[in-house]
């Protein structure tokens, strides 16, 4: 059993979450992580667990529009980078072994709002026959361009291992 851990980040916070995730599951696991925006990403995935993760934008997964507001927030010249919901929307079937986890950043200050993009990824996933695992997660930062909340790093390492042990234990049942 592998791993392949994919995300979107607009200002580095959902990346740092990903790479902890990563950790949490390389305990368990061998697993690699690739950004959206890297040519990889659209390479046939092989990996029996997928953790897909990117910031909350509008209540839910980024659109062009949002991620281009992001970049102007960094002034930085705005360019088309794809983000989680187009690469949702790219996957071919799945065999029926693979599974898929959700996560998300979001701002504290809006914690109690409706929507999330992780659990607008999990509804893409499983619309598409998407076979999920858990529930999704979110990870929290201090305003809309972080950083993190303290300790937080250290929860996406502990719910990557979490993830992938239920991964194997799910694997054993098949």
């Amino acid at each position: 059993m592998s791993a392949l851990v994919v995300y979107e980040t607009s200002f580095g916070n959902t990346e740092s979450v990903a790479r902890a995730i990563a950790d949490g599951i390389a305990q368990h696991m061998p697993v690699r992580v690739v950004s959206v925006a890297d040519p990889e990403a659209a390479e046939p995935v092989d990996e029996s667990l997928v953790v897909v993760g990117g910031p909350t934008h509008a209540f839910g997964m980024s659109r062009a529009s949002t991620r281009r507001d992001a970049q102007g927030r960094l002034d930085v010249m705005p360019h088309d980078v794809p983000g989680i919901r187009d690469w949702i929307a790219g996957l071919p079937p799945d065999p029926t072994d693979r599974l898929y986890a959700t996560f998300d950043t979001r701002a504290k200050t809006v914690q109690h709002l409706p929507g999330s993009a992780a659990r607008a990824a999990a509804r893409a996933l499983h619309r598409s026959g998407h076979h999920a695992l858990g529930h999704p997660e979110s990870f929290y930062v201090t305003d809309v361009e972080g950083p993190l909340v303290p300790d937080e790093l250290d929860r996406a390492r502990d719910w990557g291992a979490a993830i992938a042990q239920a991964a194997d234990e799910a694997g054993a049942r098949t």
